[in-house]
């Protein structure tokens, strides 16, 4: 089994050497930056108490279900997280993507499962992402067609969170087509009305883009086997076009071919190191 020096030294190398640079990045993305995964109901709990006292899971909170039985609940989670992100600065490990992205000949795109619009806020063209799952930075309306209400920016809605009990204190956010309730435009768990428009017109942006590199790597970070959007993606571009992986993950770091490198590290400990072995080399 090659040495964690050695697996770096390749990393580096297939960077080096890819014409193209894809971002593939999970929840423990952003576990750098502050940002918490929800491993696990425990994780989950700690970070929302009163989610824990009324016995509600991340399951049953992140569910259209939720904005219909309880909407202050629902918008006292989404609005926290909401807040969350918006105050969060990411990590140093976003700048170094972005750099190795934008030195690659057919440049960068990125593919995300993660909703918390980290890699805008980190300087990465708008036009080059692709959120699999969508943005808490959009909304949508829960009531109106698609055709009258659609999808609209989140930046006139600024929560005011009752942290203790987790609901919002403020109005919550309306359609403004037709008045109705509005909900985050992010897929959220047994989820038939998510309006997925914004992302499909990423994901045909980002498969314009991979039909030009010849020599794709795929830097894939904190992404998981529970849902494993982010890993099928990653693979599917392994397989079709002719990519190589680099996984960066801390406990399931595995990869399928010895052709590709999996490191067992967090992303931005990895990113770093990935570093030094390019600037030495």
């Amino acid at each position: 089994m090659a040495s964690l020096d050695a697996l770096i030294a390749h990393a580096a190398e297939l960077i080096d050497q890819a014409d193209g640079l894809v971002v593939a990045a999970g929840a423990g993305m952003g576990v750098d930056s502050g940002l918490p995964d929800f491993r696990g109901k425990e994780g989950f709990w700690q970070a929302y108490p009163a989610l824990a006292q009324a016995k509600i899971d991340f399951h049953e909170i992140a569910s259209p279900q939720s904005f219909e039985a309880s909407p202050a609940l629902a918008w006292g989670f989404y609005g926290h997280r909401l807040k969350l992100y918006r105050a969060t600065e990411p990590h140093e490990g976003f700048g170094l993507l972005r750099q190795w992205g934008q030195s690659a000949a057919m440049g960068y795109s990125v593919f995300t499962s993660n909703v918390d619009g980290q890699f805008q806020k980190a300087g990465f063209d708008a036009q080059t992402i692709h959120e699999c799952h969508g943005s808490l930075h959009h909304l949508q309306c829960m009531d109106c067609s698609v055709a009258s209400g659609g999808i609209w920016p989140a930046d006139a809605f600024v929560p005011e969170v009752d942290e203790v009990n987790c609901l919002l204190l403020n109005e919550l956010p309306r359609c403004p087509a037709c008045g109705g309730l509005a909900r985050p435009n992010v897929l959220m768990f047994n989820d038939w009305g998510w309006l997925e428009q914004r992302a499909a017109q990423q994901q045909s942006r980002q498969e314009a883009w991979l039909a030009t590199v010849s020599r794709p790597v795929v830097i894939e970070l904190g992404a998981g086997t529970a849902i494993p959007s982010v890993r099928h993606f990653s693979q599917r571009v392994v397989h079709q076009h002719g990519g190589r992986l680099v996984r960066i993950n801390l406990r399931e770091a595995a990869v399928p071919s010895s052709l590709d490198v999996g490191l067992p590290m967090g992303a931005l400990v990895g990113l770093r190191a990935i570093d030094r072995a390019l600037e030495a080399g």
